[in-house]
């Protein structure tokens, strides 16, 4: 039987996906060839890459609105890199960032290689437990840099500040799983191994009207516009990952769309935060009103119980519920594909160590 995953990344894919994508390992579109060893460049495979990024348009709601899609490698973190490399001037660059954890920390220190960086907010002295608020953007930075998401602490931001300028934001691990006004972000990067897809890819949506003017030269492996000139192909493609994020894709879509998958993300982001406020054993980490419905962040009272419950949810099937090494204490990832019903068995485990303990 498999195994209720709730790991933060990798990630969770749909069975049907699974089952779609090791057939293509054997016999990929009936070539009596296996996916990874065709060639990119071939009319099954630029069939794949091309069906993936319209259905990202699709699915974002952003067609027919001047944005490109890009797959690239290198993870979302050679995206802290990229966003600054295309979008900081040259000369007197600045950008301005929202610090609310390890990722955005570690943008922060990717984009003051390239310029002035004014860090507007940061939650770090509450161990990032929060999403900041009533900041002030300064006015003449090049762009905005936010993280909708933080797998570590468990915090999302569930409103974003208005801001005249180009806004970026760092969406891996909630890409795809709620209704947001995508149009209001010019660029948006994500790495596909939290929500998307098998870790090797990533998603980069940018409106293509913002590049091209900061002034410097950018290496070609690292300028967007040349990776969008060669549709994702300047350099050979991870040809699995993009397909495996291409099903994963027509699987939302034919579930309903983002409107539909956020339902059930709500439905089992309350049925968990509900236990951890009920349950007199445990308590969640993150703040209320910031709380993830993508990683929920909660610990035990008493250290004294953790063999137990770990006993308990291991022997129950669960996986990947242990919480990063500087939080501590338990974290459920609840991806899109996760279903309802393992989170059912997640809430059943900690109400068996109430009634044992």
């Amino acid at each position: 039987m498999k195994k209720h995953n709730f790991s933060a990344g990798p990630c969770i894919l749909p069975q049907e996906v699974l089952v779609k994508a090791s057939e293509a390992l054997i016999n990929f579109d009936g070539l009596d060839l296996s996916l990874i060893e065709i060639s990119h460049r071939s009319p099954n495979f630029v069939a794949v890459i091309e069906k993936a990024r319209h259905l990202v348009l699709e699915l974002l709601n952003l067609e027919g609105k001047g944005y490109q899609v890009l797959f690239l490698q290198g993870g979302a973190s050679s995206q802290f890199l990229l966003s600054a490399y295309n979008l900081m001037k040259d000369q007197n660059g600045k950008a301005a960032y929202l610090n609310t954890g390890t990722w955005s920390s570690k943008a922060i220190k990717e984009a003051k290689l390239f310029g002035e960086l004014a860090e507007v907010a940061s939650s770090k002295d509450k161990n990032f437990n929060y999403i900041p608020k009533d900041y002030i953007i300064p006015s003449d930075v090049d762009y905005f840099h936010t993280t909708s998401n933080n797998t570590i602490y468990g915090t999302q931001m569930h409103s974003f500040p208005e801001f005249n300028g180009i806004n970026v934001c760092d969406m891996s691990s909630d890409i795809f799983s709620r209704s947001l006004d995508f149009s209001k972000f010019d660029l948006i990067y994500a790495g596909a191994q939290k929500n998307m897809g098998p870790a090797g890819t990533t998603l980069v949506v940018v409106k293509e009207s913002i590049l091209g003017n900061t002034g410097r030269t950018i290496p070609s492996m690292l300028d967007y516009q040349v990776h969008i000139a060669k549709d994702s192909m300047f350099n050979t493609p991870p040809v699995f990952a993009v397909y495996t994020s291409m099903l994963t894709l027509e699987w939302l879509k034919d579930l309903g769309g983002i409107k539909a998958i956020e339902k059930i993300n709500n439905q089992k982001a309350q049925l968990l935060y509900q236990e951890i406020d009920r349950n007199p054993l445990f308590t969640g980490v993150s703040a209320t009103e910031d709380r993830s419905k993508m990683n929920a962040t909660f610990t035990l009272n008493n250290e004294s119980h953790s063999d137990l419950f770990d006993t308990i949810w291991e022997e129950a099937g669960i996986n990947g519920l242990n919480g990063h090494r500087s939080v501590g204490g338990y974290r459920a990832s609840m991806y899109n594909a996760l279903t309802i019903e393992s989170v059912e068995v997640l809430v059943n485990c900690m109400q068996e160590l109430e009634r044992k303990a």
